[in-house]
């Protein structure tokens, strides 16, 4: 039998080092996490994308209301603008009080989730994303939550701040969404295991 692959830190935990912003929000360092403020920006992980791989992010909300986050994965390039995760990767969401296609574990707008498993405000949360072909699964807390295929069928896009649909690349950046000037959320784990 061989050892299970071990995590990798992406976050040190200490600062920026292999992490990049672009945007207008940034993210700043507070008692060993990363904290989002001051509007909508990405930061994104610059030395390396990853295809086959599961993502693992720790995360807490310190209110329900404005708490609003996200993970971006198979983004082709690095990013340039902070919109660009959105429409050229896929925003596995973070928000308590989002619709089923717009809550934690969704990805957002294009896969519903077929449970909730975030925990109470305050509490640490770790959601899992396998990316496996194209083929994206998400855990949240050890429970899956949503599975999404990259040629299944998804809802009309109505707003202009929805992603673009089409296919995505199965190998890609990865980064953290900081999303209004008054959304706070901390991330004290950035991981990945190929």
């Amino acid at each position: 039998m061989l050892p299970a692959a071990d995590w990798q830190k992406l976050w040190n935990g200490k600062d920026l080092t292999g992490w990049k912003q672009v945007g207008w929000g940034k993210f700043v360092i507070e008692d060993g996490t990363l904290k989002t403020t001051g509007g909508m920006g990405l930061l994104y992980f610059e030395n390396e994308a990853f295809e086959n791989a599961t993502v693992r992010v720790v995360f807490k909300t310190p209110t329900e209301k404005g708490a609003n986050s996200g993970l971006y994965i198979r983004m082709p390039e690095k990013p340039r603008d902070a919109w660009y995760g959105v429409h050229n990767g896929y925003e596995v969401q973070i928000d308590a009080t989002g619709d089923d296609w717009h809550c934690t574990g969704a990805l957002y707008s294009l896969s519903k989730v077929t449970a909730r498993n975030m925990k109470p405000v305050g509490e640490w949360n770790t959601m899992e994303v396998e990316l496996k072909g194209d083929v994206t699964r998400v855990k949240l807390n050890g429970k899956r939550v949503n599975e999404f295929r990259g040629d299944q069928t998804v809802p009309e896009r109505k707003m202009w701040f929805e992603p673009v649909r089409g296919p995505r690349a199965r190998k890609g950046y990865i980064g953290i969404q900081n999303h209004g000037a008054r959304d706070t959320v901390y991330f004290k784990e950035i991981s990945v295991k190929r």
